[in-house]
């Protein structure tokens, strides 16, 4: 236990998990979250969780294996569009590009939303085996974790709520987005804040995603990945010797890649990942081609290292056509890109940053801050506070066929209800 709590300060097995409740020893908490765990409906809507699990395992088996690859995600999306209805959310509707909302309407509709979120994506390409095996209380599946539970735990939240009465001051905004995976590029999110006039105005973003209760994403790292293109005239190795080859600018591109400094602090990283084309060894290659992973949680070094590789790769260039022949013509560059996502951060010292921490602190977890890249990236980088929190219960192997999640409900119940207590929190719920 966190700060040597007592195990007497818990009830884990025989009930819903308790928050820590001897206010000596207990960290201070913000008035918001202490709000919501001192209303005797959040007790019962614990209740409600235990009572509802064998529901919520079920529904995390049927939307498993419901395939949901990169841009094919529109079978999962109708079938937790029903499950939004049957768990009583308004407004259920997907949008142009495939993303699954549904309100929870607050008593003040006119302030600002909370946005819960979970994605329905997984890494797997369309024809994987999605059947669920149960090993006790492990199930396990590719995608079983990343990220359905979540999805499943967003609607065993709100029909907790509802069988609690629990009101809220705001809308909850429940969504279950496409595209957070790799090649999807965060392409749900990019048009939920660019067409939802509600989602623009968001009071706060929460992102369900994984598993566990102690990771909290405030940092998002952002990242430029390209597919660069080196092409050139090709000929013969023999008869054309002495002609441009456009793998002579590729080589000396990833050399100059990694002479490009960059801080530890913000951490910013590069990757040249990635390599092929050609058409036969005794043949100077057409074409070839270079793919580059940058990331950094700073927007601004991400810039700073993409506009460097991209002098790089053009010096380079220019130094191949003026060293060889040209006569057939010259060496040229193009940067075609992969995935653009954007980097920022959410305050951990106040408000939702430090909501979530003091939450998952409450419940025995010894939190911790964390950099990556989800969804909550996209708000992030518009100034709207926004996290990433697991969906509770363990689990691993995350984006591998072996991936698994355990849902014995002490602990399954217990890490779901950091996340009621910080959506509750910061929507105001009483």
């Amino acid at each position: 236990m966190d700060m040597a709590f007592s195990t007497a300060l818990l009830i884990l097995a025989s009930a819903a998990a308790q928050p820590i409740a001897n206010p000596e020893t207990a960290p201070a908490l913000p008035p918001e979250l202490a709000a919501a765990l001192n209303d005797p409906g959040f007790a019962t809507a614990q209740d409600a969780l235990r009572r509802d699990h064998d529901r919520l395992v079920q529904q995390i088996i049927e939307l498993t294996q419901i395939p949901a690859p990169p841009f094919g995600e529109q079978a999962r999306g109708k079938a937790y569009a029903e499950l939004m209805k049957q768990s009583g959310l308004a407004d259920v509707a997907m949008d142009a590009i495939g993303n699954v909302i549904g309100v929870r309407p607050g008593e003040d509709r006119s302030l600002p939303p909370l946005i819960v979120a979970a994605h329905l994506d997984t890494v797997f390409p369309a024809k994987t085996d999605l059947k669920v095996r149960r090993e006790g209380t492990r199930l396990l599946a590719p995608g079983i974790g990343d990220d359905t539970r979540g999805l499943a735990v967003l609607m065993a939240m709100a029909r907790a709520m509802n069988s609690a009465g629990l009101r809220t001051k705001r809308d909850i905004m429940f969504v279950g987005n496409v595209g957070e995976e790799g090649p999807g590029d965060l392409r749900g999110m990019h048009y939920l804040f660019e067409h939802n006039p509600r989602a623009r105005e968001a009071f706060a973003f929460i992102s369900v995603d994984s598993n566990g209760a102690t990771a909290i994403t405030t940092r998002g790292v952002g990242s430029h990945r390209y597919h660069i293109v080196f092409s050139g005239p090709g000929g013969h190795s023999y008869d054309k010797f002495g002609t441009v080859n456009p793998l002579v600018a590729l080589a000396k591109t990833v050399e100059g890649l990694y002479r490009i400094p960059v801080p530890t602090v913000p951490k910013t990283t590069y990757s040249a990942s990635v390599v092929g084309g050609g058409t036969s060894v005794n043949t100077i290659p057409p074409e070839v081609f270079l793919d580059v992973d940058m990331r950094s949680v700073s927007e601004e070094e991400v810039a700073r290292v993409d506009k460097a590789l991209r002098d790089i790769a053009q010096k380079a260039v220019d130094e191949e056509n003026a060293l060889r022949s040209t006569e057939f013509g010259k060496i040229t560059v193009t940067f075609n890109t992969i995935g653009m996502r954007p980097a920022g951060q959410t305050d951990e010292t106040k408000g939702l940053g430090a909501v979530a921490y003091a939450a998952s602190q409450a419940f025995g977890y010894k939190p911790q801050f964390a950099a990556n890249s989800t969804d909550a990236n996209v708000p992030m980088s518009l100034g709207i506070p926004a996290i990433a929190i697991g969906s509770g219960g363990r689990g691993g192997g995350e984006h591998t066929p072996h991936e698994w999640i355990d849902v014995e409900i002490n602990e399954s119940v217990r890490g779901i209800s950091v996340d009621l207590a910080t959506v509750l929190a910061m929507a105001g719920g009483h």
